[in-house]
């Protein structure tokens, strides 16, 4: 019976579920004789039975099976017999009925079996961003974005996009996990804002910043492999210089990296061996490098070991690390899979898909880098590791053959033509050049290329153009070949040829900056000025600061008569090369053509300031004072015109008529006395001071007439010699022409002995060197003069009255412009 649950009440719909019914037990099925002979009857029916449920009982009499009277016992799995009936009560039928359904409940009523239909749900809890949980979650947010945008800003370089106000935002919200109640795990977190916040102080340059930030997570023992971190604190030590202290955090990173970081702990090494080149111990750094150079060797520190060893001035262990560079392996592949087969499709289809890959690319690099090394270095011990710099070059240059780089050997044979070129050893240098005639096809290009420009420097434009006719037929696409025979060209004026030259040059090399400018010039020289224009222009967007360019530029704007858009580029000029007296004296003179007088003065003035030797500067700035009415501003720069071409008189004309302008007669007539000391046959001089004699009433004024006399007879007489002359050729060609020479000997002998005696009455009405000079006839004094300033302005006359005549002005009215004020 303990095993036997009766219902007492039928609207339990739970009861009955801990129940067991016999029924279901298939476990003597086999041995139920029923079973089997309903299993066996062709319409799977079963014979009547005595009783409906195996153990129950009718009359109180069990039910007969092959194993005699059959009780109620358990199961197999111990699980209650529940079809077991005591004391004849009823037992409801729960095999049989759907659990949790009754009859009762079907009317009127919906089906609810767990007992929740209690109306419609109830509506959603709204949120509550005050609770403790809400705000971490939407500080943690923040502080993702904040450095997701300081990661992106990093990599496009922008290193001020995200501020370090809102990175330290990004640390405080990190901080903010510790002050909540609520434990989270925020180590992980917390540590990201802080690296990258140290990063970011290093980047713009707040080194104390970085290292505090970066002090912090090195102490923080909960951050793993934070001891790394010290790499970066000894680079921030670098960049201030301190290196001690660089050395120091490098080798306590090193100390805190185990062995099997290999490639980590040779990187900090050779930081070392940097610092230590950095403060000029060579010997520690010589120590650094050899390590990595016998773990794991590479170019960079190969090339760092030959610096050590050339700064030692060690030639032996020169040679060794010269060798160690050459024998590094780079550890890329072979040119030749690159190139493509004709057989099969796909493969070529491949190997034009990965000729210029990132990885193709970055095999080129590191080759390039490391002939790079090679190069420099072999250019660099040369000199030092043998007797002469042949010597040492002939060395590097059989080493480089016996290695993988055979390529460079012609490289730097024409290395060492260059170098004896910077030597200004030109024989030399063509001699070496001249040994690639007979190479391969490249090499022998590139040497005659550069004989080609050797010639032209040396104005010898055959042959030039010879050596760029056979560097052409070298190689046809070499850009400087070409660009060499357009030059040659050019030098002859046959610019179509050149134009031709210079196009096949930039079809060949569309970067060409040289040709490219060649051929703007010959544009000009062709009066092409638009296509000239265009192509400097082209030049201009790829170099954005060459002063050649824009200046050729602002002249052309200038000959297209737009001084405007000349003024624009020449004030872009200014801006990179504002020291340039050219540059500035063109801007004064186009603001002088505008009119624009003050802001050509200023122009011109600091033209004069960085070259105070331009002529053409000091001559305008002279008579813009002069113009102005600041004649004593000018005397500065005509007397620098005079210390520049002391045998031209005109400069000190100038300064002494700036004297007299200006009102300082006695100063003028100081200046006029010593250019006749020099000059004594100019007459502008002679009639300045015949002049000013006479204005000033001096007693010298008839010896300067007197020698104005002479002079000016002289010029007459020189200039009747002059024209005669020419005269006299003319008629001898014209007689020669009409007539011969036997039938006019008479005429001619007649002829020549009458300008015999008419030149003789001439010099005989000179008179004797020790006689007083007489006009030969009566002759007034011609005392006028010309200004080659211009005329002067009227002013008072001040200083022009006759000593000891006091009737001067006994008959004239005195105006009101001589009166005191």
């Amino acid at each position: 019976m303990e095993n036997v649950h009766l219902v007492e009440d039928e609207d339990d719909i739970y009861s009955g579920y801990n129940d067991y019914n016999a029924t279901f037990d298939s476990e003597e099925l086999d041995n139920d004789e029923g079973f089997q002979q309903a299993v066996r009857t062709s319409h799977g029916r079963r014979p009547p039975m005595t009783a409906k449920f195996p153990g129950t009982a009718i009359g109180g009499r069990p039910i007969g099976t092959s194993f005699g009277a059959r009780i109620p016992l358990a199961s197999s799995l111990g699980r209650p017999v529940t079809g077991a009936i005591q004391d004849g009560a009823a037992r409801p039928m729960t095999a049989v009925r759907a659990a949790g359904y009754t009859s009762a409940l079907t009317r009127g009523t919906t089906f609810d079996p767990l007992g929740q239909s209690k109306g419609p749900a109830p509506p959603l809890e709204a949120r509550n961003d005050d609770t403790p949980e809400e705000k971490i979650k939407i500080l943690e947010k923040r502080v993702n974005e904040l450095i997701a945008e300081s990661c992106i800003a990093h990599s496009q370089g922008s290193l001020q996009l995200v501020s370090i106000g809102d990175l330290n935002g990004a640390k405080q919200g990190g901080r903010g996990y510790r002050k909540n109640s609520y434990p989270l795990p925020h180590t992980q977190t917390d540590g990201t804002v802080l690296f990258n916040l140290a990063n970011q102080y290093a980047n713009n340059d707040m080194y104390p910043e970085a290292l505090n930030t970066y002090q912090v997570i090195v102490k923080n023992k909960m951050f793993t492999n934070a001891g790394r971190l010290k790499v970066n604190m000894a680079n921030i030590y670098f960049k201030q210089k301190n290196y001690p202290k660089a050395i120091k955090f490098y080798r306590m990173a090193l100390d805190q990296i185990s062995n099997a970081h290999k490639e980590t702990r040779i990187k900090i090494l050779q930081n070392i061996g940097v610092v230590f080149v950095r403060m000029g111990q060579y010997s520690d750094a010589v120590t650094s490098f050899e390590h990595i150079m016998s773990e794991s060797p590479n170019v960079r520190t190969g090339f760092n070991l030959i610096l050590c060893y050339y700064a030692t001035g060690d030639r032996d262990r020169m040679k060794k690390a010269f060798q160690k560079l050459i024998a590094v392996p780079l550890g890329i592949g072979e040119e030749d899979k690159y190139i493509p087969t004709n057989d099969d499709t796909h493969a070529n289809l491949v190997t034009e898909a990965i000729k210029n890959d990132k990885l193709h690319q970055m095999e080129r690099e590191r080759k390039s880098l490391a002939e790079k090394f090679i190069m420099t270095s072999a250019k660099l011990i040369a000199p030092a590791i043998e007797s002469s710099f042949a010597a040492g070059f002939d060395w590097c240059v059989d080493m480089v053959k016996s290695s993988q780089y055979v390529e460079l050997a012609n490289d730097l044979e024409i290395n060492k033509a260059i170098t004896y070129l910077r030597q200004k050893d030109f024989k030399q240098a063509v001699e070496s050049l001249k040994m690639f005639e007979k190479k391969d096809s490249r090499v022998k290009s590139a040497a005659a290329t550069n004989l080609s420009f050797l010639y032209f420097l040396e104005k010898d434009y055959e042959q030039a153009d010879r050596y760029a006719d056979l560097a052409m037929s070298a190689d046809r696409y070499n850009p400087a070949a070409l660009i060499n025979k357009g030059n040659t060209c050019f030098v002859r004026q046959d610019y179509d040829k050149a134009e031709e030259f210079y196009r096949e040059a930039l079809r060949n090399d569309s970067s060409c900056t040289e040709a490219l400018y060649n051929l703007g010039l010959t544009y000009k020289r062709l009066n092409r000025l638009e296509e000239a224009l265009d192509g400097f222009l082209k030049l201009h967007a790829i170099l954005r600061n060459s002063s050649q360019v824009m200046f050729q530029l602002a002249h052309l704007y200038e000959l297209l008569d737009d001084p405007q858009q000349a003024m624009d580029w020449l004030m872009q000029l200014i801006s990179v090369t504002p020291t340039d007296p050219q540059v500035l004296a063109k801007l004064g003179g186009l603001h002088d053509l505008e009119g624009d007088k003050p802001q050509a003065l200023q122009y011109y003035s600091e033209s004069f300031r960085h070259f105070p030797s331009n002529m053409a500067v000091i001559e305008w700035l002279g008579a813009y004072y002069i113009e102005t009415q600041f004649c004593e501003k000018a005397i500065q720069y005509f007397e620098r015109a005079m210390l520049i071409q002391p045998t031209q008189v005109k400069w000190q004309l100038m300064v002494a008529s700036c004297y007299r302008r200006s009102g300082n007669y006695q100063q003028a007539l100081e200046t006029y006395k010593d250019i006749h000391r020099k000059f004594p046959e100019n007459i502008e001089c002679l009639r300045f001071l015949v002049r000013l004699c006479t204005d000033m009433g001096m007693k010298e004024v008839q010896e300067y007439a007197t020698k104005m006399k002479k002079v000016e007879k002289m010029k007459e007489i020189r200039e009747q010699r002059v024209r005669s002359g020419r005269e006299g050729s003319a008629r001898a060609r014209r007689e020669g022409r009409e007539g011969s020479a036997g039938s006019d000997s008479g005429n001619s002998s007649q002829g020549n002995s009458s300008r015999g005696d008419r030149l003789s009455t001439k010099l005989k009405s000179l008179p004797g060197s020790n006689e007083p000079y007489e006009s030969s006839g009566q002759r007034d004094l011609d005392a006028s003069y010309v200004d080659p300033l211009g005329p002067q302005t009227e002013r008072p006359k001040t200083a022009a009255k006759k000593r000891g005549d006091e009737s001067d002005f006994a008959d004239e009215e005195l105006g009101d412009d001589l009166l005191p004020e």
